[in-house]
């Protein structure tokens, strides 16, 4: 078979220019074979044996996976104002490698019926919002923009004071979690990012909802400038490559929190806000 296709590549060379470096030799053995100069013909032999015996080549291509089954929600309700941009593609891309489906939804798409009815079809879930407050009341923007309809069906939340609808944009408070979120009615969410200010004040209800862990921002923050969602992003990667929840978190904090010297003393080292709640040896792959 070898002495064959030998025999096809050096005619082929023959023919295509290299018919100088190329003669026959006889053996003893009456065997008679071509012989040519490899220094002037190697990278076309090598071509040619390419052709002859193709081979697969996937080196660039992405890795393939199954479809999975495996649903995850990203929910950005404040998008409009304050954009996610490029982070946006990222997280999706590191939540995809883990062998997610990603749904992305922004703003008006982010509505109180989603929370309510769909957010236990997900295994992880990743709430960018932020929060403000109305007479002394802590809210998390919903993304979904006041309308009547959501209105007249939750109007028993409105009298609690359970939803706000003061500021153009519907907000959820932590008795709105305990109204609609008993016991174990979120277990199917392994993971939960919440990605706003005061997190670790709502972060106790959603893990008695079932939530297996959330990760949390604690105090104020702000979504401008990328930072927050950088971090937030670094953390998912980990994630994604098969860290718990509790590596994840400690890797994002622990570059940024050592080795920081304030240039002036009337300034304080910058911590990101993480923690979490919950089960810490929590995996996502």
């Amino acid at each position: 078979m070898f002495t064959q296709y030998s025999t096809k590549v050096f005619e082929t060379l023959a023919r295509i220019g290299f018919r100088r470096s190329i003669t026959r030799k006889t053996f003893p053995s009456g065997v008679e074979v071509l012989v040519f100069a490899l220094k002037r013909a190697i990278i076309v032999i090598l071509m040619l044996l390419t052709l002859l015996f193709p081979v697969e080549v996937n080196a660039l291509a992405p890795p393939r996976r199954a479809p999975s089954s495996n649903q995850a929600l990203v929910m950005s309700s404040l998008n409009q104002t304050v954009p996610m941009g490029n982070y946006a593609h990222n997280l999706i891309y590191y939540l995809t490698q883990a062998g997610y489906n990603v749904t992305y939804l922004t703003d008006g798409a982010v509505t109180v019926d989603l929370l309510v009815n769909n957010l236990n079809s997900y295994s992880v879930v990743v709430w960018r919002t932020n929060a403000f407050t109305w007479v002394h009341t802590n809210y998390w923007y919903v993304g979904e923009k006041i309308n009547s309809a959501t209105e007249q069906k939750y109007a028993a939340d409105f009298a609690a004071g359970y939803l706000n609808d003061k500021t153009g944009i519907f907000g959820v408070d932590t008795d709105f979690v305990n109204e609609h979120f008993g016991p174990n009615t979120l277990s199917g969410v392994k993971l939960l990012i919440l990605i706003a200010s005061n997190g670790n004040s709502i972060a106790p209800q959603l893990v008695t909802a079932g939530v297996s862990s959330v990760i949390f921002c604690n105090g104020n923050i702000s979504l401008q400038f990328g930072l927050i969602d950088d971090l937030m992003v670094q953390m998912v990667a980990y994630l994604s490559k098969g860290e718990n929840v509790y590596t994840a978190v400690y890797n994002t904090l622990t570059p940024v929190d050592q080795g920081q010297t304030p240039e002036d003393n009337l300034d304080t080292p910058y911590s990101p806000p993480f923690w979490y709640a919950g089960n810490d040896a929590l995996t996502i792959v």
